[in-house]
């Protein structure tokens, strides 16, 4: 049966600014919904009588394994998707599917390894990365049954995007939405009536992604998907996956550095004490209300660019830029510009431990000052991306975290204290937020000009 190709075709025709926001705007609810139940966990753990701020430290230390293991769905997702949509573009179906059966693949054996490894060295990493007497516990606790769903987070997540490209974001939304709503309603039973406190959230964390999974699945092989999940395109293609691993090494970056930068931070905060263990916990938390919504406008936005790049659509690339460039930047500033301003409001969401508030009081204004201006990064970042520059969107994706921040994060402390690991965020958010810009300013009008521009378009 010949595919329904109209939902994807409209990605070329619509006018663009209606479009992005008919893309965007459904991705943008279900991330909003997918923090909320990740805000949820946090708030509900913060709130456990009498080991909540200790919990909440512990589960805080597991975050960055659980961001480097999800990162690597980030591959599928940010590499394979954005080439999909290329490839329906160019009307090259077949090599569409391919992409599609052999990032599944990649997807499962992505998470038999990174699983297995994280559970035998579990508490090894944990001491490293922070976790303290008090608060090792707790992050075994969460980790260990957390580890037995990830397969579950990682097809969720790294399929979705190719729903997103083939211009349903509606079906891509339901498939968050179901995992939240479930995670956001088994919370507070597996918490609070069943009595098993951070392994209760764990445990509904990778029951509401297993069912977030098989609605992806069940999707992508039905009918109604116009690039399917089959059978005969799922054994592996050497040059198919140096693409996919090539151009999804950016996202990839952009998410395990997250990682890495918890290592660094918390490893370093631990000789400072728990309490500031915590006060990041909940400052990353508050950073997840800019950076979900605007990954989620990047699922609604990148197929489109890709979609018109492969298409030869130079002015519709150009115009979806220039959209893009202002929402993200706009959103972005005003929503940590009132973080800034009112930092005890946010921490008192997480805890009712006085000396916890006073702490995020304290260091939240540094510590998010550099990502006033971090929206432009997020929009020239995401359409290197889009439109499949590999190479530059790596350098970029290092820029930040690795090159930047670790440095910074391991030399001010020596000058300011505690406080120079926090300031090393801010300064490393502008700096590369900067650099980025002045790149793709560079570069943009030379990817355009290399573009097979169909006439007419």
């Amino acid at each position: 049966m010949k595919p329904d190709t109209r939902y994807e075709e409209r990605l070329g025709t619509d006018r663009m600014l209606p479009l992005i926001f008919r893309m965007a705007l459904p991705a943008v609810a279900a991330q909003l919904v997918n923090l909320l139940y990740t805000l949820v966990d946090r708030i509900y753990i913060g709130h456990i009588p009498g080991i909540g701020t200790d919990a909440l430290a512990g589960v805080g230390v597991t975050s960055s394994i659980i961001i480097l293991i999800s990162a690597f769905s980030a591959i599928v997702s940010g590499g394979g998707a954005p080439l999909a949509a290329i490839a329906l573009g160019q009307n090259h179906r077949e090599r569409a599917e391919l992409i599609l059966g052999n990032g599944f693949v990649l997807l499962i054996l992505m998470a038999l390894v990174t699983s297995a490894f994280s559970y035998l060295f579990m508490e090894p990493i944990l001491v490293i990365i922070g976790a303290s007497s008090h608060t090792l516990s707790y992050a075994v606790d969460y980790l260990s049954i957390y580890l037995l769903g990830t397969i579950f987070v990682e097809v969720s997540v790294g399929l979705n995007t190719f729903i997103n490209c083939q211009g349903r974001p509606g079906v891509a939304m339901c498939s968050v939405l179901i995992g939240a709503v479930l995670n956001i309603l088994l919370d507070p039973l597996f918490i609070f009536t069943f009595d098993m406190g951070v392994k209760g959230a764990a445990l509904a964390t990778i029951l509401s992604q297993a069912c977030s999974a098989v609605w992806v699945l069940g999707f992508l092989i039905s009918q109604r998907a116009s690039l399917r999940l089959d059978w005969k395109y799922l054994r592996l293609n050497r040059r198919i996956v140096g693409a996919i691993v090539a151009l999804g090494l950016s996202p990839f970056i952009m998410a395990s550095t997250e990682s890495l930068v918890g290592f660094v931070l918390n490893g370093s905060l631990e000789r400072y004490g728990d309490i500031y263990v915590s006060a990041l916990a909940v400052m990353q938390a508050a950073m997840l209300c800019v950076s979900v919504p605007l990954a989620g406008f990047a699922q609604g936005f990148v197929p489109v660019a890709s979609y018109n790049y492969g298409h030869g659509n130079r002015d519709r690339v150009k115009e979806c830029f220039k959209i893009v460039l202002t929402v993200m930047f706009l959103f972005n500033f005003l929503l940590i510009l009132l973080m800034i301003l009112l930092p005890s409001l946010v921490s008192r969401a997480f805890t009712n431990d006085r000396q916890l508030i006073d702490t995020v009081s304290q260091m939240m204004p540094v510590f998010l000052a550099g990502m006033t201006i971090f929206g432009l990064q997020r929009a020239c970042q995401n359409m290197f991306v889009a439109l499949g520059q590999a190479k530059i969107s790596i350098l970029i994706a290092l820029l930040r975290k690795v090159i930047l921040l670790v440095p910074l994060a391991l030399i001010l402390p020596h000058w300011m204290g505690v406080m120079g690991i926090f300031a090393a965020e801010g300064i490393s958010d502008a700096l590369a937020a900067i650099c980025c810009t002045t790149i793709f300013a560079f570069f943009f009008p030379r990817i355009l000009g290399r573009m097979d521009v169909h006439p007419g378009k």
